[in-house]
């Protein structure tokens, strides 16, 4: 790892997993109190909640702010006739303007899908020191707690979890002579976009356990099975809720005073996505922003 001294924070804007920043802190803790971090969570937190778990354990200080919903409002289209259609962006804006407008029509046919977009429109505007203001990347709110819930047994219908948690399921089953953290059995997912697999570990002596963590409000069914001589299927439900962050818990993280997220406020709602107004607000001055500069490689 390289690092340089200076007086200014390092932005981290997270596209996807969480992987590389939990080793990048693993290797040099120190780094936490010069790094500021805006994630776009949500499905990005689903397939990484491992590293989620490792970071929001170790570094609960860490300056954080977890979008997990409010980014969508950058796909929001409010119907006015001024508004900026993502599908026709492109003919009406870009249009092949310079190289990069050329090869942009390469992917998704031309359509403004860019779904981490809101994480640098947050520097381009507003005060980015201060996550409690509005700017084209959102307004958030203090979070002082992250969902954590722990089942040891299999869930049903009548089980409840929030949103955006991390969600564990413990058990116990073979004795087996694997290195502990060992990925050995598979829980298959079934939910409204169909079927997707993710890994369980081995603790030793016995023990299981899988996180997993929800992406948005449905019912989901799932089953567990591995090639281990001995282990028994495990199957399962449970409904997902839409209150983020929701009830506190023991077992929930704890979180320092600089970690932020999604504004619970009604009126920020956007459908079902918590905080999407927040941005949708400001949709039309980034992308009409955006067009003048489009305008300049014409």
């Amino acid at each position: 790892m390289c690092e340089k001294k200076s007086k200014q924070p390092l932005w981290v804007l997270v596209w996807g997993g969480l992987e590389d920043l939990a080793q990048a802190l693993h290797d040099a803790p120190e780094i936490q109190k010069n790094i500021k971090v805006y994630w776009i969570g949500g499905p990005n937190k689903k397939w990484s909640a491992n590293s989620y778990a490792y970071i929001v354990k170790n570094f609960p200080d860490l300056w954080f702010i977890e979008s997990n919903s409010s980014y969508n409002g950058f796909f929001s289209h409010d119907g006015k006739p001024d508004t900026p259609n993502k599908e026709k962006y492109y003919d009406s804006y870009i249009n092949e303007a310079g190289y990069l407008g050329k090869d942009f029509k390469s992917y998704y046919k031309g359509e403004v899908k860019m779904g981490d977009t809101p994480s640098l429109l947050y520097l381009m505007d507003g005060d980015p020191n201060d996550p409690l203001k509005e700017s084209w990347g959102g307004r958030y709110e203090k979070m002082d707690h992250s969902p954590r819930i722990i089942f040891n047994r299999n869930t049903n219908i009548n089980d409840t979890v929030t949103v955006y948690s991390i969600v564990e399921f413990h058990f116990k089953g073979p004795k087996v002579n694997i290195p502990a953290d060992s990925a050995c059995f598979t829980m298959t997912v079934q939910a409204e976009i169909g079927e997707q697999k993710w890994d369980g570990f081995y603790l030793g002596d016995g023990n299981y356990a899988i996180r997993y963590c929800p992406k948005r409000t449905e019912t989901l069914s799932y089953k567990i099975n591995s090639l281990i001589p001995g282990f028994v299927e495990q199957s399962g439900q449970f409904v997902v809720d839409n209150i983020w962050p929701g009830s506190k818990r023991s077992t929930n993280y704890k979180l320092g005073d600089n970690w932020y997220t999604d504004v619970k406020n009604p009126n920020a709602f956007d459908g079902i996505w918590q905080g999407a107004n927040t941005i949708k607000k400001w949709r039309n001055d980034a992308l009409l922003d955006w067009a003048k500069r489009w305008s300049w490689l014409q």
